[in-house]
């Protein structure tokens, strides 16, 4: 019995076991996810090709010049034939488009806006899989260590029983519980190793390698005092809303850009050019000239572009309303979550004080001879499944209060203060938005994307 307590203290005791200095911590984490996240490398791209988009848009309001060229041979009557070359440059330019380049050019920035709100959202939830990757391999290690210590606390008990079962003192019964507590021990234990090694994996995906040693979780992050304020916050901050209202603002302004074109363009253009050969001979020439182009009738294509542009923009703006009242409810169930978890951790403490009293008490009976082995050992698996529900309700807490942290819209490098490298959504855009021949800006874009480990 002497044997079977000190194995009961190293079960007790295996979660308060130090941890290394070198261990990772979750700031580590977040910032190993953040580095190798495919995903926000892909969103990172698509929002440069946005980017491109207001350049696209500025250059259509500038001269086109191109370069013309041409042979041609006639025969005329007689059999006369005659063989000509042009060589010639041709400019073209929009004078006066009624506001609808500009419109383009606003469309595109919102868009540019919109995109970088939605890479936002990603950063979240790249961020809260870390979280979750994280708890999840501390909960499946403490899990494995736990059943370990039943199981050897069982293997033990076992051939104790065996002994005694030799010296008369018990039954065959008796014996053939223990081994069969010992066999589902045992099961336990395969299922909890599994668990760790699919939360090795998904904590390889999430970061790019496997865990080594993790530390203790920090203190929980500051969230809101209270429902309201925490869906006010959502309401302010949230990157899904800014992006659906960055949405709506180009959506208005592509129904805008449609009806201005009904009002036309006013063009110019310029050529110059040189002949050689031909009836005429050698010579040159030069033109300038200035057009107003409207439309007068194109079978209903106008009417039905501006129709669909509108109902893009209803649409739009219904999806604005829908995403304003997910994101209030998204922060009501996350804060029930936290309510709930702290609920099960005040109860699953109590479960652990309750469960630890009866184990003593049970030990201290089976030596006054009141209490048989079966029983230490069922009052002991019932302290390591207590602790075990400790374990898995403090990873509870830390999830649920991450997920009302993302919930509120603040799951970010920046807020969470991690002191990394970032990727700078204004480098790429302040290097392209003019739509220059070349970018002087790339080099310091460069720059910036080896720093956060991206070429």
């Amino acid at each position: 019995m002497k044997h079977l307590t000190k194995l009961s203290a190293l079960a007790v005791a295996l979660c308060l076991v130090s941890v290394p200095a070198s261990a990772q911590s979750l700031a580590d984490t977040f910032a190993a996810a953040y580095r190798s996240s495919d995903l926000l490398e892909q969103n990172r791209a698509l929002l440069r090709a946005a980017d491109e988009d207001v350049a696209i848009a500025v250059a259509r309001l500038r001269p086109v010049v191109n370069f013309v060229t041409g042979a041609q041979t006639s025969i005329r009557s007689g059999g006369q034939q005659s063989t000509s070359m042009n060589l010639g440059l041709n400019a073209e330019i929009t004078l006066i488009d009624f506001g609808r380049g500009k419109l383009a050019r606003e469309g595109a920035k919102a868009q540019v806006l919109a995109l970088r709100q939605a890479l936002v959202n990603f950063e979240q939830t790249v961020l809260l899989d870390a979280v979750s990757a994280f708890m999840d391999v501390r909960s499946a290690s403490e899990a494995v260590s736990l059943s370990q210590a039943t199981q050897r606390v069982i293997t033990q008990e076992l051939n104790a029983a065996r002994e005694r079962f030799e010296l008369g003192e018990i039954t065959r019964t008796d014996v053939s519980l223990a081994e069969a507590r010992l066999a589902a021990a045992r099961s336990q234990l395969a299922a909890a190793e599994g668990d760790l090694a699919a939360a090795r994996e998904f904590y390889k995906l999430v970061t790019g390698a496997y865990p080594a040693q993790l530390r203790p979780p920090p203190a929980l992050p500051r969230t809101a005092s209270n429902l309201q304020t925490a869906q006010d916050i959502a309401r302010r901050t949230h990157p899904l809303i800014a992006q659906r209202q960055n949405e709506v603002t180009a959506a208005e302004l592509g129904a805008e850009s449609v009806l201005a074109e009904r009002s036309g363009a006013v063009t110019g253009s310029a050529s110059v050019g040189r002949q050689f050969g031909g009836v005429t001979g050698e010579g040159s020439s030069a033109t300038a000239a200035i057009n107003y182009r409207r439309p007068i009738f194109q079978g209903g294509q106008s009417g039905a572009q501006y129709r669909k542009a509108t109902a893009q923009r209803d649409a739009t703006r219904a999806r604005l309303h829908q995403t304003v009242a997910q994101v209030l409810q998204n922060v009501a169930v996350a804060w029930a979550n936290v309510d709930v978890a702290t609920a099960r951790i005040a109860a699953s403490q109590q479960q652990v004080r309750a469960s630890q009293s009866a184990f003593e008490g049970t030990r201290e009976e089976a030596r006054l001879g009141a209490r048989t082995t079966l029983d230490v050992l069922n009052a002991e698996t019932d302290l390591l499944d207590a602790r075990t529900t400790l374990l898995q309700a403090q990873a509870a807490q830390q999830i649920a209060t991450y997920n009302l942290l993302a919930a509120m819209g603040l799951l970010t490098v920046d807020h969470l203060g991690l002191g990394i490298p970032t990727y700078d959504a204004e480098a790429y855009y302040n290097a392209v938005r003019n739509a220059p021949l070349s970018s002087p800006q790339g080099d310091a874009l460069d720059r910036v994307l080896r720093a956060i480990g991206r070429d």
